[in-house]
């Protein structure tokens, strides 16, 4: 017997048995309680098996049925309600906080890759400004050694500002994600700069007595913007990391399995950015107290981890009930 048959027969009473389940869909006949865990307990080890399979057997025809056996059991667990608008809105209220809370060491390693580098950058400009030349803040250097900042924008001009800054903050996020093609390299030389630059331009705001008029500016609308540029990053660094540790999976098909669940994380990264290209442009400008611009950012920060880190808890838990994993697409089904 070979290697395939022996493993079609030891595992083709757990197939049956799913194949049996998700026939019930049919008469949308209502699985008890114990067929309900039963059902998650098979589709996990099923596809435990399609990962065997394409990696020892993947010409043979076992692999396309438990593809397909899984593709119906996938589409089973996770039902959809048939209105577009609310998969639209499950979409933002369940799946996308919930991947972000899944995949949150991804972001943890985005922040310190930022964090490092700005610290460092701070430091040397404080001590020494003549570093603003090699980096390319020289211009930055003057206006602050000459007691001002750039970010006294006049009234009429905020509304384009705040379109320009919002376009320029999806671009960075963009690319932090899309860097990650390039094995993570390119989402790590993107964090790191940022960093560098950011802490460059508030050591050399220090150094010159600007530090918090710039940080003033900055801290309305920069809980969001820097929340989202490591989440951006982050995204890139699970590219990255599938085409470095594809599991059993080809490099290929590691990578498109990753992207499906990363893109959620640059989907919600455009409205944050709106909101805080909108608050950068509008308000940061402003002369509001320091206070309040503190308070703005911490309120709109506030908001964004409330949802991040509470949304689709109830739906999470079942998920757990069920013993599947509560994000969509974990197989390329």
């Amino acid at each position: 017997m070979t290697p395939a048959n022996d493993f079609i027969k030891q595992r083709e009473a757990d197939w049956k048995r799913l194949e049996t389940l998700v026939n019930s869909r049919r008469g949308r006949k209502p699985l008890t309680t114990a067929e309900v865990h039963e059902l998650g307990t098979l589709y996990r080890a099923v596809t435990s098996d399609l990962a065997l399979a394409r990696r020892d057997f993947p010409d043979q025809r076992m692999t396309i049925f438990l593809n397909q056996l899984l593709t119906r059991a996938h589409s089973y667990i996770y039902q959809q309600d048939s209105s577009d608008f609310k998969v639209f809105l499950r979409i933002f209220t369940q799946r996308i906080p919930i991947l972000f809370r899944q995949t949150g060491r991804y972001m943890i390693v985005a922040f310190f890759l930022f964090l490092i580098p700005a610290i460092a950058g701070y430091r040397l400009a404080y001590i020494n400004p003549n570093i603003a030349e090699p980096l390319g803040l020289g211009a930055q250097r003057q206006i602050l050694a000459d007691h001002n900042t750039w970010t006294d924008i006049p009234p009429g001009e905020r509304p384009a500002a705040s379109t320009f800054i919002m376009t320029n903050n999806i671009r960075v996020s963009l690319l932090c994600f899309a860097g990650g093609i390039a094995f993570g390299l390119f989402s790590v030389y993107m964090l790191v700069t940022n960093g560098l630059m950011i802490g460059a331009v508030l050591g050399l705001a220090a150094h010159y007595g600007m530090g918090s008029s710039l940080l003033g500016f900055m801290f309305g609308h920069g809980v969001i913007e820097l929340s989202v540029i490591f989440m951006a990053g982050g995204a890139g660094l699970q590219l990255g990391w599938a085409l470095l540790n594809p599991g059993p999976y080809t490099r290929r098909d590691a990578l498109a399995q990753t992207a499906r669940r990363a893109v959620m994380l640059t989907v919600v990264a455009v409205p944050l950015l709106i909101v805080a290209g909108t608050i950068e442009g509008l308000f940061s400008p402003t002369d509001a107290p320091f206070a309040l611009h503190v308070a703005v950012g911490l309120i709109t920060g506030g908001c964004m981890y409330a949802y991040l880190l509470l949304a689709g808890r109830s739906s999470e838990r079942s998920a757990i009930e069920l013993n599947t994993q509560p994000i969509a697409d974990e197989m390329s089904l």
